[in-house]
């Protein structure tokens, strides 16, 4: 078995970054995993509490897609800084058949918006600071109408019942662990910019409450309560709408704003999922405005006439050759992923097998490509590249039922505690700055730039993978911002070519590399490979430690939970 890399957390790749120390995973072994159909579903998510919500709705005879809910609800009150009810998501879903459908649940900007959202009155770009801490980063939420409409196709139990885990955590309280304070230490410009969320979280004097603290947060559990009562309308309409639409309008400077309309018209929309085929195996994942699908997918297929399981996972020359998949990948990311509703996304251009064969025919295993640009898929249209900042945050979770179902769910509020605005005792999103800030360039426009009721593009990638005999092989995602495809394409890589199991995968070390930098743990193993690297041309920096993936696989006929030993993330058979 492949050593398990023991490694702590850490944001990648942002202008700062968080190191954080936590306890390894607890994961599903033989004796206690579930087969499907027919047998005990399993639960892995970034949070203990989280997991154990989701095992409490199987238990009670809820379906995979119940049991994910409860699980969004509950990382609402214990992990309010990377996802929740103030933000939007992707849920993937394959039941026992194999059958795959996709929601987008992504926040959308306000009608008003313009492509000019992010600029100043000369026209200058604005900066991100001056942004994010505002309404001009809050996008309508859309987790709880994506809730509505997936409980509403799939769900078994009432919608009252899976939110009773998340209230109880919200009611009677939830201990602070070390990685919640170190973001509340971290990102307290955030955490703390509301009254509100200086009183759940911080001291007399300013400082995160320490860990071990046991917080109550009456007002999320009274929107909770509401929302159980009233159904997901409790957001969109009425007077919490008018609320929650001149709160956010009262932070906007000099632009028109969010409005009740905007609420109201909120929408989550069934999307035709993304598949392709690498190495004999189907793997689907979320199309635009998620960029995830395409690129999970361009990486692997492009290294597809490459023998990695010849390599092996000890070579320097496999993760060369992964960090040069990523550059070609990233290039055509940026250039054309957007919301297909809005500008054409060359989806199946994209993922289209000769074209990425083209593309990976440039990658040598002898040297480093001295320059790498985006291609021209096959029907796509001349855009511009964008700006947009880092991505940050987000949480992953996966649930098996007993009918065989399988639900992979990504949910997010962007950056660490989102915009810092709190309404209900829920913080609010910062999605809008995933857009552009820059909405053309040499007279092109930006296929991610701001645009009324736009979605901005997303780098969550929740993925299902289908062995070759068509039967669901792995369900996986991940959370780090622009770093998600890359530890999904990461740990499939360790499954399908390398043969790891699940946790091994998770485990194995992270190299990042979107452009000309490739990006390694600074104390993971890939450091002994760092003069290999330089040596095939590559500039190298370390990093704090970055990954928190969650997967469940299937393993002779068992449902095996895993999640990344970097995180607190747990997994637990109901």
């Amino acid at each position: 078995m492949l050593k398990r890399f023991l490694l702590p957390l850490g944001i990648a790749f942002s202008l700062t970054a968080c190191a954080t120390t936590e306890t390894a995973p607890a994961l599903i072994t033989a004796e206690n995993s579930a087969t499907a159909p027919g047998a005990p579903g399993v639960v892995s998510t970034a949070d203990p509490r989280a997991t154990q919500a989701g095992v409490d709705i199987l238990r009670q005879g809820g379906s995979a897609t119940d049991a994910s809910i409860a699980v969004m609800l509950a990382l609402t009150v214990v992990e309010p800084q990377s996802s929740g009810i103030g933000g939007g998501g992707f849920y993937l879903r394959s039941d026992a058949a194999g059958e795959v459908v996709s929601l987008d649940g992504r926040e959308t900007a306000p009608t008003g918006a313009t492509p000019q959202w992010f600029l100043d009155a000369e026209g200058g770009r604005l900066g991100y600071r001056e942004v994010v801490i505002s309404g001009l980063s809050i996008g309508v939420p859309g987790n709880l109408a994506l809730a509505a409409e997936a409980h509403d196709r799939y769900g078994k139990l009432e919608w009252a019942a899976l939110f009773e885990p998340a209230i109880a955590l919200a009611r009677d309280g939830f201990v602070i662990t070390e990685r919640f304070r170190n973001f509340l230490d971290w990102a307290k410009v955030r955490g703390a910019h509301t009254a509100e969320g200086r009183a759940l979280f911080y001291d007399s004097e300013g400082e995160p409450l320490p860990v071990g603290t046991h917080v109550r947060n009456p007002a999320l559990a009274d929107s909770l309560e509401a929302t159980a009562a009233q159904g997901s309308q409790w957001l969109y309409e009425g007077q919490v709408a008018d609320d929650l639409a001149t709160l956010i309008r009262s932070a906007t400077p000099d632009r028109i704003g969010m409005t009740a309309d905007d609420l109201a018209g909120y929408e989550a929309k069934w999307r035709d999922p993304v598949c392709g085929e690498y190495r004999a195996h189907r793997i689907c994942g979320m199309g635009p405005p998620s960029s995830g699908a395409t690129t999970v997918f361009a990486i692997l297929k492009q290294l597809e006439a490459h023998d990695l399981t010849a390599l092996g996972p000890d070579s320097p020359i496999s993760w060369h050759l992964f960090a040069e998949s990523q550059r070609l990948a990233y290039a055509d990311r940026e250039l054309y992923l957007a919301d297909g509703d809005f500008v054409h996304v060359p989806v199946s251009g994209l993922v289209d097998a000769q074209y990425l064969a083209a593309r990976g025919a440039a990658i040598s295993p002898d040297q480093r490509m001295a320059q790498v640009a985006a291609g021209t898929p096959p029907g796509a249209i001349a855009m511009a590249d964008g700006d947009e900042p880092v991505e940050n945050g987000t949480s992953h979770f996966v649930v098996s039922d007993r009918d065989g179902n399988i639900v992979t769910y990504t949910s997010t509020i962007e950056g660490p505690f989102g915009s810092g605005l709190m309404f209900g005792g829920f913080y609010l999103n910062n999605e809008l700055t995933d857009f552009s800030f820059t909405p053309e360039a040499d007279g092109r426009p930006v296929a991610n730039r701001v645009e009324g009721g736009k979605r901005p593009r997303s780098s969550m990638s929740p993925t299902l993978v289908f062995a070759p005999d068509g039967e669901l092989r792995i369900a996986i995602g991940a959370a780090g911002g622009g770093t998600i495809p890359v530890q999904v394409a990461k740990s499939l890589i360790g499954v399908i070519d390398w043969g790891l199991s699940a946790e091994d995968a998770l485990g194995l070390p992270n190299l990042y590399a979107p452009q000309d930098t490739v990006r390694i743990e600074e104390d993971g193993p890939l450091i002994q490979h760092q003069a290999a690297l330089e040596a095939l041309g590559h500039t190298v920096e370390t990093r704090r430690t970055f990954g928190k993936v969650n997967a469940i696989e299937r393993l002779n006929e068992r449902w095996i939970g895993a999640a990344d030993p970097r995180s607190e993330g747990t997994a637990k058979s109901e």
